[in-house]
């Protein structure tokens, strides 16, 4: 139902949640952000497809923040030039720029000591950093609070 009312729509499903203790939410993007007016039609459409099921339960539609992970390739595509923080599988948080995006992974430029031919102090160096998407906990917005 979600995916038919967002046909021939920019926007995207990114999360789709559902279960007997908090009911359905509905997450919602595009490239150029989703306001609350379309939330409310996306909501009221599936009120009215759900019928008397939508009364039984929790129906909450939304957008997701500047803080939640990126869960779809076209959030990494819109996030493309601005700053993020991923936090690698491993447990290894990384800050950068996020510089391109592809099927397979994404790449971020970060800022790295490394040390330099004949010099005593480490010197700042960009790297570009490669990342699978299933090598990442997450990846998100850095906020820079």
């Amino acid at each position: 139902m979600v995916r038919a009312y967002l046909n021939g729509t920019d926007v995207e499903l990114v999360d789709l949640q559902a279960d007997s203790r908090s009911g359905i939410v509905v997450e919602v993007d595009s490239y150029r952000g989703v306001d609350v007016d379309f939330c409310a039609a996306l909501n009221r459409h599936l009120r009215e497809q759900l019928g008397s099921e939508a009364d039984d339960c929790e129906l909450e539609v939304g957008t997701v923040s500047l803080t939640d992970p990126f869960k779809t390739k076209m959030q990494y595509e819109k996030n493309i030039g601005h700053d993020v923080v991923v936090l690698a599988c491993d447990g290894k948080k990384y800050k950068g720029v996020l510089v391109s995006v592809n099927d397979t992974d994404f790449a971020v430029d970060v800022e790295v000591m490394v040390a330099a031919e004949g010099k005593k102090r480490k010197q700042k160096q960009v790297q570009t950093l490669v990342f699978a998407y299933d090598t990442v906990k997450y990846a998100r917005y850095d906020l820079k609070i």
